[in-house]
């Protein structure tokens, strides 16, 4: 031993009553594995078995030193992967079951504890793992658990349709009365198939389903019930989802508590509490010493991460947005790939960083064939970094999937997907009033939640007193509220409409408010929005570089964005003017300027020095 330490191939830790001497690699392991005779091998796997203190290790030496089938090892090793079931650690289940399955004689045994084994892969969030079986699989007879597990690696996977055909023909296969735990292992299934479609009475009536004939210590049962609140809460009833959380607090053991944290932190962010959110998210993201699942952690790092982006902790969501997204990577789960993805694209696009912002758009990329749970963030990550743009028409254009879905009701309940404010706001601005005012009307709930939209329709259809009124309820409802990104932008919104409305020093005031909460922030690109806006206000003229004083304030401001690049459709979205205005100061600015194009244009300002 000593001689090994010396030549580095050994570390050891040594404390009072404890000692401990491990490999310095894996390949060091391997060398000296290799060297030792397989006689001897087993023996040393038989003494280490005999000493070992925990069951699990006992057994996984016992595996090691058995050179032949062995059904009663087999049997125990089933046994012991029950026992890690139920508590959640699906990670041991499959190398369990793995074991056993390579232990056991009939072919029959062998097949049924490969299936199981596959569908633990998938729950420990080893997509890359599981879906290297799934062409075995499906090479198999068809049977109720086949069916079973190959439709819960198409949900990891972000199959709706595949899940939906295994599910079905699952479903229609089991006898509950002799394979009733199988029958509630469907029914959780679909829960996941219905938490990707984003449909809240789907999932709570598969919910039920999954919990009422099981022992409530069943894994299926237990993972159900940490998302029936979920449901609830989707489906427009937040205090029976907030009962159903607080009914569950004693939580079962092993990696149980970790789904629930999940729940009820998602739940938390609907409804405007962040900061309860965050310690609830904070706690379902560990996995290894707490035995927990990769799916549920990277759930779990994708709303935190918004969470944090909401309570203004943009470094931190971008740090918690890029470990996701390195896990991810590793564990290939496609189902919560967009939400991954969001975050990172909207920080970046806030900041000025539209190269790092269009990576996580790519990645986040989702279609009608995936589950809506995926389309919804891929769309909203888009539309957000247009609209960061200013870009108004991309924003409509990107969010038009989610416009198309024939079934959102879910989708659209205040809090838990922010499209609907986005879009409406899209369509103001690109002056599809009467379209806006279609898509806001069946939403009923108080101005709060689509305050600026509404503040910006009423203003656009000429009632600035109705749209002060919308403004200022969103802004009391945020002001008690650690919401400082939403405050802004409704602020921003506001003196945006104040400004056009001709209420300069009003404008001027929620302007730079704006402002000072952006640059708090580090959103750039809104800094220089408002910096804009305060340009076309005129109240701000200290700013103007020599040779453009002649300007009045609102040519300045054309003149700014023209010669930056935009067109004068992009120009009028961003300073709230019709195209037509554009072109009338662009008029007189050439003529002052004494200048006839573009070009010309943004050559003079280049000539100008940077303007602090």
């Amino acid at each position: 031993m000593d001689e090994a330490r010396a030549a580095g191939l050994l570390t050891a830790t040594i404390d009072p009553g404890h000692a401990q001497l491990a490999f310095i690699h894996l390949l060091t392991r391997a060398a000296v594995l290799t060297g030792i005779g397989l006689a001897r091998r087993a023996g040393l796997h038989r003494r280490a078995a005999e000493i070992a203190d925990e069951y699990g290790r006992r057994l996984t030496h016992r595996v090691a030193a058995t050179t032949a089938t062995d059904d009663a090892l087999a049997d125990e090793l089933d046994r012991y992967a029950a026992e890690r079931a139920s508590a959640g650690e699906w990670s041991a289940v499959a190398d369990t079951l793995v074991r056993a399955g390579r232990l056991s004689g009939a072919r029959t045994v062998r097949g049924d504890r490969l299936l199981r084994a596959v569908d633990a892969m998938v729950g420990a969030g080893d997509v890359p793992q599981a879906a290297a079986f799934a062409a075995e699989l499906e090479s198999f007879p068809a049977s109720t658990l086949r069916d079973t597990v190959l439709g819960y690696l198409a949900i990891i996977r972000g199959r709706p349709a595949e899940a939906e055909t295994f599910l079905t023909d699952a479903w229609e296969r089991c006898d509950p009365e002799r394979h009733p735990d199988l029958m509630a292992r469907i029914c959780q299934r679909r829960v996941l198939h219905a938490l990707g479609r984003f449909d809240g009475g789907d999932l709570v009536t598969w919910a039920r389903r999954a919990i009422e004939p099981a022992d409530p210590d069943d894994p299926p049962a237990a993972e159900s019930e940490a998302v029936l609140g979920l449901g609830l809460a989707a489906m427009g009833r937040p205090e029976e989802s907030l009962a159903a959380y607080e009914a569950a607090a004693k939580l079962p053991g092993g990696a149980q508590p970790q789904r629930f944290k999940l729940g009820r932190g998602w739940v938390d962010l609907a409804l405007d509490a962040p900061e309860a959110a965050r310690r609830h998210l904070e706690a379902a993201v560990p996995t290894s010493y707490r035995m927990g699942s990769t799916r549920i952690s990277l759930w779990a790092q994708g709303w935190l991460a918004r969470t944090q982006f909401a309570l203004g902790a943009w470094d931190e969501a971008l740090e918690t947005a890029q470990r996701s997204a390195a896990r991810l990577a590793e564990s290939r789960i496609e189902l919560v790939r967009p939400l991954v993805h969001w975050t990172g694209a909207q920080i970046h696009a806030l900041r000025g960083d539209w190269e790092a912002a269009g990576r996580h758009v790519g990645e986040a990329a989702a279609d009608l064939h995936h589950y809506e749970v995926m389309l919804v963030p891929a769309c909203l990550a888009r539309a957000q970094v247009t609209e960061a743009r200013g870009d108004y028409e991309r924003v409509v254009e990107a969010l038009a999937p989610v416009v198309r879905l024939t079934v959102r009701a879910s989708i659209d309940e205040p809090g838990f997907w922010p499209w609907p404010d986005v879009h409406a706001n899209a369509l103001v601005m690109t002056g599809r009033l009467d379209e806006a005012d279609t898509f806001l009307a069946p939403y009923e709930e108080p101005a709060t939640r689509r305050g600026l939209a509404r503040g910006r329709l009423a203003a656009a259809r000429g009632d600035i007193d109705a749209a002060r009124e919308e403004f200022e309820q969103a802004l009391a409802h945020l002001e008690h509220l650690p919401l400082p990104y939403d405050r802004a932008r409704v602020t921003f919104a506001y003196g945006q409409t104040l400004r056009r409305a001709g209420k300069r020093r009003e404008a001027d005031t929620a302007l730079q408010n704006a402002r000072d909460a952006c640059l708090t922030l580090g959103a750039d690109t809104y800094v220089a929005r408002c910096d804009r806006e305060l340009q076309a206000g005129g109240l701000h003229t200290s700013r103007t570089p020599q040779g453009l004083s002649h300007l009045t304030p609102q040519e300045q401001a054309v003149a700014r964005l023209v010669a930056a690049g935009a067109t004068n459709q992009q120009t009028a979205l961003e300073l709230f003017i019709s195209v037509k205005t554009v072109q009338y100061h662009l008029t007189h600015v050439y003529a002052k300027l004494r200048i006839r194009s573009r070009s010309e244009l943004a050559a003079r300002f280049r000539e100008m020095p940077d303007i602090e």
